[in-house]
């Protein structure tokens, strides 16, 4: 007779007491699907010129004022483990292409949606994989045939105002016209000879609170946002040195007595020292050289003696700025202090130091037909004000990188999303089997961009949509203000110059895709016991019992 046996619980016997598990059977994918509808949700709003901004406050109580969707995943640092793939998604987007990552998490959020609705009648995840795979690589071969004009020539900046101008109108919509002008102008100063090896490096952004957005300026060279040391504050052609190490006298690490019988040797002890010193100040000025950029401190007898023999003097503590300056004058950082040899020191036109709204910024700049740096000098009231407007400018400097690798371009406004869901559709009818479903909602899930972008102009997004199916038009795309005056909701988007890059399209939908399907191929979720022991019991104190106040 055989005993009645308890079921004990999976994997009892394997892990430590307190870990978690759920199973297909308990709706681990439903959960997946529900935590990365959240975060969609989350930056739906923010998505197009008229997308709201989130106030995001991270972990250290830093404030970020943006719509910009890696930024604000990156900073709400997410710990469910399908949602962290989402976020992944949208920062190699920004990596990438520097553009559409909200495209990536609304997209990779609506083909969740539809797959839910999918295993609820009955399909199995593997056929909605395969299925997305295939509409993947269909959706992939029909976006060339969607291209509506290209960038000619990346020298001409009419052509590159183009492009910069709606991936800007997607953060600053208003201001997209100066900021296209002011980037346009920064890559031009910096476009190599082949534009494919194009930098986004070279274009430098240095914020200076105060004035309006109008007073920002484009500067050939670097602006660093420190003064000078010494008192030279401004030095003409001449050659750099760029030293990691300090500028002063050699301190030794084990400490020395030294007994000293009368004032006399006490004088001549210190004499020796500044002897030393101003023996390497003077052979560093016999090389020729005028300007010393130093990576930590400059002492005050090194000071004394650098201004004595007309050189200037700046310190860079960051030690990416220093590399950049290097870029730019063509010097060798040295770890020694002492005369450099001829090919390690660089060249500079003009170094001066510059007010700028109550700021003083130390400027190097290349008279020279091309320079290898170029610098936003951006003004605005406020610091969160800024740092978006910087965000929106690295945006527009992407696109231009997107653009050197791959020239076309596609209706924005929703207008290329309408049309790959048309021609998807489509495909999933002649498509036989079970797996023309999930091709069909592969379509439908493009459907979200431009009514997300309707909803959040205010529009009724049932019959903007119902206008941009009924137009047989490539470049008939939604209107966020009615710029073509005849309240339709729907305008030409060739005619007002909204395109996307091809690229950035095509690096989302690959994006969005492949995480899609790697949430659904999880069918078990195991999470360990958390380590570090009891929590201790939040209290309704103001302090915790054992603080010391």
């Amino acid at each position: 007779m055989s005993s009645l046996q308890l079921p004990s619980a999976p994997g009892s016997q394997l892990f430590k007491q307190g870990y978690q598990t759920y199973q297909s059977e308990d709706g681990a994918v439903n959960r997946n699907i529900a935590a990365c509808r959240e975060i969609a949700s989350m930056v739906r709003t923010s998505i197009g010129p008229c997308g709201r901004n989130k106030i995001v406050i991270n972990h250290l109580q830093k404030v970020f004022l943006t719509s910009d969707a890696a930024t604000i995943l990156r900073e709400l640092d997410v710990i469910h483990p399908a949602a962290k793939l989402l976020v992944m998604a949208s920062q190699q987007q920004q990596v990438e292409m520097g553009d559409a990552t909200n495209l990536v998490i609304i997209l990779a959020g609506e083909l969740l949606n539809q797959a839910e609705g999918l295993l609820r009648i009955g399909l199995h995840t593997a056929d909605i994989i395969q299925g997305y795979e295939l509409a993947q690589k269909y959706a992939l071969e029909v976006l060339p045939e969607l291209v509506v004009d290209q960038v000619g020539d990346l020298r001409a900046k009419a052509e590159l105002v183009k492009a910069i101008r709606p991936a800007i109108a997607a953060k600053q919509y208003g201001n997209e016209d100066l900021l296209a002008d002011l980037v346009a102008d920064a890559v031009l100063e910096v476009m190599p000879t082949n534009p494919a090896s194009f930098n986004v490096d070279n274009v430098r952004v240095v914020k200076i609170m105060g004035s309006s957005l109008a007073a920002s300026t484009v500067v050939k060279g670097m602006v660093i946002n420190r003064e000078v040391e010494g008192v030279v504050k401004k030095i003409g052609k001449s050659k750099v040195g760029v030293y990691t190490c300090p500028i002063d006298i050699s301190q030794t690490d084990n400490k020395g007595t030294v007994l000293l019988h009368n004032a006399k040797e006490m004088l001549d002890f210190t004499k020796g020292e500044e002897a030393q010193l101003e023996e390497m100040v003077k052979g560093l000025a016999d090389t020729g050289m005028r300007v010393i950029i130093a990576g930590q401190q400059v002492g005050d007898l090194a000071k004394n003696y650098l201004d004595r023999y007309g050189i200037l003097v700046l310190r860079v503590p960051s030690k990416f700025e220093l590399r950049r300056l290097c870029r730019v004058v063509g010097a060798t950082p040295l770890a020694r202090l002492g005369p450099p040899m001829p090919e390690e020191m660089g060249t500079i036109d003009v170094v001066e130091t510059v007010e700028i709204g109550g700021d003083r910024v130390t400027v190097f700049r290349q008279e020279q037909e091309k320079t290898r740096t170029s610098t936003v000098i951006v003004r605005g009231a406020t610091q969160n004000y800024l740092d978006d407007i910087e965000r929106a400018i690295d945006d527009g400097v992407s696109v231009v990188k997107a653009l050197a690798k791959d020239a076309r371009l596609v209706a924005g406004a929703g207008a290329a999303e309408i049309k790959l869901q048309q021609r998807i559709v489509d495909y999933a009818d002649k498509t036989p089997g079970i797996l023309q479903h999930a091709i069909k909602k592969f379509g439908e899930a493009f459907e979200a961009v431009p009514r997300v972008l309707a909803d959040n102009a205010g529009l009724d997004a049932t019959e903007v949509l119902g206008r941009l199916y009924a137009s047989p038009s490539l470049t008939a795309g939604i209107d966020v203000d009615d710029e073509s005056g005849t309240g339709t909701g729907v305008l030409d988007v060739k005619e007002h110059a909204i395109f996307d890059a091809l690229s950035a399209k095509a690096w989302a939908i690959k994006l969005a895709t492949d995480t899609v399907n790697t949430i659904l191929s999880v069918d078990q979720i195991v999470m360990a016991k958390r380590a570090g022991g009891p929590q201790m019991p939040k209290q309704n104190l103001p302090g915790n019992w054992d603080e010391d106040d």
